[in-house]
């Protein structure tokens, strides 16, 4: 999926992750645990942003299917399954994480 084409010309790519949630309700009842875990996956996500490859992340509010967006920036798509492997809500077994390439048009 090298063949993705941006608007810049730093050489990175672009990626958008889905990230889905055990049930519907998570965001309204998750348990001490879960919430821990998320306080994690909110910390790793922002460094991620503070090293300019995360460039928006967050939860999608959509009532009959809630889930976590995030657009990435990275040099190649093999650093795409590691950034996710490493995402402690995946670690912890409550986050599954899709990801697909994306054309972005990003203004630098």
């Amino acid at each position: 999926m090298s063949n993705n084409i941006s608007s810049n010309n730093s050489g990175k790519i672009h990626f958008m992750l889905k990230s889905t949630p055990p049930r519907i309700t998570f965001h309204q009842d998750m348990t001490e645990e879960e919430r821990d875990i998320m306080l994690q996956h909110i910390a790793y996500w922002t460094d991620k942003q503070n090293q300019g490859i995360a460039l928006v992340f967050g939860p999608v509010l959509n009532p009959s299917a809630p889930h976590g967006l995030a657009i990435i920036e990275v040099e190649d798509e093999e650093h795409v399954p590691k950034l996710i492997a490493e995402d402690p809500a995946v670690i912890g077994g409550i986050m599954t994480t899709e990801f697909y390439p994306m054309k972005a048009v990003v203004k630098k």
